[in-house]
């Protein structure tokens, strides 16, 4: 009978101890974990911050750069020597870009003709030169001679160094539009600084191109190899292009093992001096040169901190499990916490009462300022809409003191072919006496025609008096401008005016109110004529451009131009007429204004 009174609490402690031993076991691993995910997101952090830093200071490092080629192809001495290389001593430019290398701290420069040869370059003096040798296969050449500004890296012909290439056209006449290069202007820059800077730091950082070479790391061993292994089709290319001479480009063995995000990855080597080590990978594009940058963080701190936080946890867990003894302290202080927060629960209660009085004053007070605000704003409404009715009334105004201007044309168009009309009908009239019906008929369908013409003469001048209805519709830009100068054909005709259209043979159509697109190419038009009251030989330009977003209407006249004391008050409303400003063009000086308006979708 005792030893069945002693089995229950021997199997109720092993079945404790199992527990408790189970309780440390996953305290441990989950702590672990938690560690592991917690460390990984800290050297995430650390090295998005090198890897961040790291790739602006290299952007930096070379935009610097940018600049250079484009300034020294500007030289004087440069133009002169490019202009007939084969009469002078290249020996003063040779010195000239020496120096100038020295000073901005590049590798080389130099100067390549309009084939491509070297015919200057500041490394004159070395056995590896660049005089001489020919660069038109490189791509840098192909974009400055082209007009733009190239850049480029890889190894160097000669040299074998890997550089960055800067270059920019070199013009010895740049006046006329379609100038073509005449020479190329080239800067070499090193990359060993900024590899030097980045074996300071702990991390591994290294930069591939478009076609995953590691041409740039801190550790030499990793340069020039594939981040993965090339097909012989990708060999055979790059090796087409020169860009990195006759380098293997082994593979570099990198394994990724684990996506940890997007952007990050957990990553081994099988071979090289990476291989037996795991590390974070983060990679992070710099779009202005189409690189990747990359950074490889050990994963020693993960380890360690896993270690660390199942030791704490271990720990942790015998302090917890020692807590229990004092159970009865944790239940007196429960009591008391509880009464604590029943008093704080009235406090609270009075206080929210307080809050709710507080606030309900508060509400009446925003409620009447609410409605203040509101007859304010129906009030600025008002002012507003009478503005612009007001405004409306101004430009209908304006628009009939411009029909004022054109009455005198306009008479003049009606007077033609009412004469015409009077002469046709007494034809008529004696053709009729005489029985002669095929003339009279004939008569009077030139009599018709002439009413058709005076009515679209008539039509013209209601179509422009109309006032706008602010109505946003597509309009065809061409028909605007054909519309403009029939209104003003009888006075561009008697000052003998010389019209030129330049505009494009598709019709162009924007988005916008169709009257005032109207009055505002009239006014301009009215505006050039009157500025060449007295030139002897007038001259008016409609001229119509159109990009993806916009279409530019510009009005250009050989007027005299306006005074520069008034230039800004050239958008002041209801002045006397002005012109505006002055533009040199063709030998003599324009009048030039530009209407842009958004191409209709």
């Amino acid at each position: 009978m005792i030893k069945k009174a002693q089995r229950p609490p021997l199997r109720w402690r092993w079945f404790a101890l199992t527990v408790v031993s189970l309780g440390l076991l996953l305290c441990i691993w989950q702590a672990s974990q938690i560690a592991r995910v917690q460390a990984l997101e800290n050297l995430r952090e650390d090295a998005e911050n090198e890897l961040r830093l790291s790739a602006a200071h290299l952007n930096g490092y070379l935009l610097r750069y940018d600049y250079l080629p484009q300034m020294l192809a500007t030289r004087e001495g440069v133009q002169r020597f490019l202009a007939s290389p084969d009469n002078q001593d290249p020996m003063p430019l040779n010195l000239l870009l020496d120096r100038f290398r020295f000073t901005a701290g590049v590798s080389d420069v130099y100067l390549l003709d309009e084939q491509g040869d070297t015919i200057a370059a500041s490394n004159w003096h070395r056995p590896n030169t660049f005089i001489g040798q020919n660069y038109a296969f490189r791509s840098y050449y192909r974009d400055a001679i082209a007009g733009g500004q190239g850049r480029f890296y890889g190894l160097g012909v000669q040299s074998r160094e890997r550089g960055y290439y800067f270059s920019s056209p070199v013009y010895l006449e740049d006046t006329s539009p379609d100038a073509r290069p005449d020479g190329v202007m080239v800067i070499k820059v090193l990359l060993d600084d900024v590899e030097q800077s980045w074996a300071e730091q702990e991390a591994t950082l290294f930069v591939t191109d478009s076609d995953d070479i590691i041409f740039m790391a801190s550790k030499p061993e990793l340069r020039m190899n594939a981040l993965y292994p090339l097909s012989d089709q990708q060999r055979e290319t790059l090796r087409n292009t020169r860009r990195y001479a006759v380098e293997p480009l082994n593979a570099s063995g990198i394994v990724i093992e684990q996506a940890h995000s997007a952007d990050a990855h957990i990553v081994s080597f099988s071979r090289g001096v990476l291989e037996d080590e795991r590390f974070l990978r983060l990679t992070r594009p710099i779009a202005e040169f189409e690189w990747d940058i990359h950074i490889l963080k050990p994963l020693d701190t993960v380890t360690s901190a896993q270690w660390l936080a199942a030791l704490m946890a271990g720990g942790l867990y015998g302090v917890v499990a020692l807590g229990g003894g004092i159970g009865w302290q944790r239940l007196r202080l429960r009591r008391e916490r509880e009464t604590f927060a029943e008093r704080e629960r009235l406090t609270l209660a009075r206080v929210r009462d307080e809050l709710e009085e507080s606030v309900e004053r508060r509400t009446r007070d925003l409620v009447a300022s609410n409605q203040r605000l509101s007859a304010e704003i129906e009030e600025r409404r008002r002012a507003e809409e009478n503005l612009r009715q007001t405004q409306d009334e101004l430009i209908q105004a304006a628009k009939l003191a411009v029909l004022g201007q054109l009455a005198a044309g306009i008479n003049h168009e009606l007077n033609q072919p009412l004469a015409a009309i009077r002469a046709y009908a007494e034809n008529a009239r004696r053709f009729l006496a005489l029985s002669r019906l095929n003339q009279t008929d004939a008569n009077l369908e030139q009599i018709v025609e002439l009413t058709h013409r005076m009515a679209d003469i008539s039509a013209q001048l209601r179509q422009f008096s109309r006032k706008s209805s602010e109505r946003q519709e597509n309009i065809a830009v061409q028909s605007c401008i054909e519309y403009a100068l029939r209104l003003f054909h009888s006075r561009l005709r008697d000052s003998q005016v010389k019209v030129e259209q330049q505009l494009p043979v598709a019709t162009l159509w924007v988005k916008g109110d169709l009257v005032r697109l109207e009055q505002v190419i009239v006014n301009l038009i009215s505006n050039a004529l009157q500025a060449m009251t007295d030139i002897s030989a007038p001259r008016l330009i409609v001229r119509v451009e159109a990009d993806e977003t916009n279409v530019h209407i510009h009005i250009i006249d050989n007027g005299p131009g306006i005074d520069s004391a008034h230039i800004n008050q050239i958008f002041a409303p209801f002045l006397p007429p002005r012109h505006p400003v002055t533009a040199w063009g063709w030998g003599f000086p324009f009048h030039h204004v530009s209407w842009r308006i958004w191409v209709a979708s």
